[in-house]
């Protein structure tokens, strides 16, 4: 595809500062835009994603990508935030991106912490394929790839309990996620699951889950999206005890039995 034949992202600066504390630098603007461009490329022959428009691509792919992980890119988030080993030099941090798709939240976190390593996982060969053929195009040195299930990865030694932050979007139900996110963290790591509607009922009904696999609720935030101020959820589970061996069940069984 030609590059002039795709348009321009809007930058709003002044609204990744307002709701994140945080904007791109000039480079890291010039990788979500190629993002974009390359995500557009690539839809012509895979179905990656139905948001093209650019401000909708903005607002749906990048800004609610890196709105998930707002507490690690603001100062001051201290419940959140896992402490540095090293009052000066935090180490590097490992997340993991389950269900990744066309590379979110994954690719724009890794844009936006170049000091951390991103692994995405994708079931979908073809998506991981098409990922691996654009991080050249994006300069992203921080990113592995890994074709797999959740479920699978969860119980493989060198996945569970590596990362420090796992992040799950568009996928299942809040305890399905919470089953494939928390056995792959450490002790104090994070899981972050990004979800439209949530309600008391279901934070309730959560709890009980998590303490089942070794976690606690940390934080549940409400938002409204910038431009469209769609409403959006954003839950926070942190990683207290070892997750019991026999999680993650086998493949499809938290689909199909959600604890």
């Amino acid at each position: 595809m030609n590059n002039l034949t795709v348009p321009s992202l809007p930058e709003l600066p002044e609204i990744w500062q307002q709701t994140l504390n945080w904007q791109p630098t000039a480079e890291q603007q010039v990788k979500l835009q190629r993002l974009y461009e390359l995500i557009l490329e690539g839809n012509q022959k895979l179905n990656l994603t139905r948001i093209t428009d650019p401000q909708e691509f903005w607002e749906k792919h990048l800004w609610d990508s890196l709105r998930g992980i707002a507490p690690l890119l603001r100062d001051g988030e201290k419940d959140l935030t896992p402490p540095p080993h090293h009052p000066t030099t935090p180490p590097p941090r490992h997340f993991i991106d389950l269900g990744t798709g066309a590379g979110f939240p994954g690719i724009p976190v890794a844009i936006a912490l170049p000091d951390c390593s991103v692994t995405l996982v994708d079931s979908t060969r073809k998506k991981i394929a098409f990922i691996e053929n654009i991080l050249p195009e994006l300069e992203l040195e921080n990113i592995k790839t890994l074709t797999g299930r959740a479920e699978e990865i969860g119980q493989q030694s060198q996945h569970r309990q590596n990362y420090d932050v796992a992040m799950i979007r568009a996928v299942g139900n809040a305890s399905v996620c919470a089953e494939y996110t928390l056995p792959l963290l450490k002790q104090g790591g994070l899981a972050i699951i990004y979800r439209g509607n949530w309600t008391e009922d279901e934070t309730t009904a959560l709890t009980d889950v998590v303490k089942q696999l070794g976690g606690e609720i940390a934080a549940i935030e409400q938002f409204t999206t910038p431009l469209s101020t769609s409403l959006r959820h954003c839950l926070y589970l942190r990683k207290i005890a070892t997750t019991p061996t026999k999680y993650p069940r086998a493949v499809g069984i938290p689909t199909h039995k959600p604890l």
